[in-house]
């Protein structure tokens, strides 16, 4: 049977609108938040590579709905969503990133945290870190950025955090502190699916490239 040329521009349409729909919903991921205490402008695309922006993925594990994996050598974070399907984040990792393994739990949530440097921290790097001991506030130019989610053992703190970043190019990367970096629209993202007391599995290993 013989297409017509409208049918086939239509269909060429529907097809065109099926691509854009992707890029759409990372544009509407990334998007401006004025709704924030501290509104974030929208993420330029252009800055996070596509593999590194949140989506929903095949995954088969035997972790239960609801838990997050950390996966510290391929730098990528997973609430697992069940059925075999998880939602991906791209991360950053820090020296603090590679302290903590096995099994954790949620123990608070904190919107806009205020910062306060370890004495690690300040110890390891007191020129740049003394200056921040009394605390930074909540805001857009804090280390935690938009939210912090705070792991515990035990019913202790770990001191280790999966927190959000302005710096989005350390995506990806090892960074010299910090813990678990996110981009803001990503830990917003994930900071409402998660609950407190809420299972957390820190993966550590050699990454292979």
């Amino acid at each position: 049977m013989a297409i017509s040329r409208r049918v086939f521009l239509l269909g060429a349409t529907a097809l065109v609108a099926g691509c854009a729909t992707n890029g759409g919903g990372d544009r509407a991921n990334y998007s401006a938040r004025p709704d924030e205490k501290f509104p974030l402008k929208a993420m330029p695309l252009d800055q996070i590579k596509p593999e590194l922006r949140r989506q929903e993925v095949a995954y088969p594990t035997s972790h239960p709905a609801g838990t997050v994996v950390v996966d510290t050598p391929a730098r990528r974070l997973y609430y697992v969503l069940g059925g075999g399907r998880a939602m991906r984040y791209g991360i950053g990792v820090g020296r603090q990133g590679y302290s903590l393994a096995g099994n954790a739990t949620i123990g608070r949530k904190a919107e806009w945290p205020s910062w306060t440097p370890t004495p690690n921290m300040i110890r390891r790097d007191p020129e740049r870190n003394r200056k921040y001991a009394g605390g930074v506030p909540g805001g857009i130019n804090n280390p935690l950025g938009a939210r912090a989610i705070y792991l515990y053992q035990n019913g202790n703190d770990t001191m280790f955090r999966i927190h959000g970043t302005n710096q989005p190019r350390s995506i990806d990367q090892a960074m010299s502190s910090g813990c678990v970096r996110m981009l803001n629209h990503d830990v917003l993202d994930l900071y409402e699916r998660v609950k407190v007391g809420g299972r957390v599995h820190i993966i550590q290993g050699r990454r292979l490239a």
